[in-house]
């Protein structure tokens, strides 16, 4: 029954010193930059995914206001003529 324990408290020893091991190396200058470097990509893509819905947002009021104003480049543009300013 001693060997058990022997080897439960080895066991739970070897555990507990990685683990603490790991958090220190993370609270290091290298460990700090690939925890940014691994966060960085998932946060590039996040801001990189609300400025293509922004762009689309924005086109799409665009166009709104231009409807509503009755501003169409098409028919503005042919109706213009050269060298007159829509």
């Amino acid at each position: 029954m001693r060997l058990f324990y022997i080897a439960l408290g080895a066991t739970a020893g070897v555990l507990i010193v990685r683990r603490l091991t790991r958090a220190a190396h993370a609270l290091t200058p290298e460990g700090m930059a690939r925890g940014v470097g691994d966060a960085g990509g998932r946060l590039g893509e996040a801001v990189s995914a609300f400025l293509d819905e922004v762009r689309v947002g924005m086109a799409q009021r665009e166009d709104e206001l231009r409807s509503a104003l009755g501003i169409d480049d098409t028919s503005a543009q042919s109706s213009a003529g050269p060298g007159r300013v829509p």
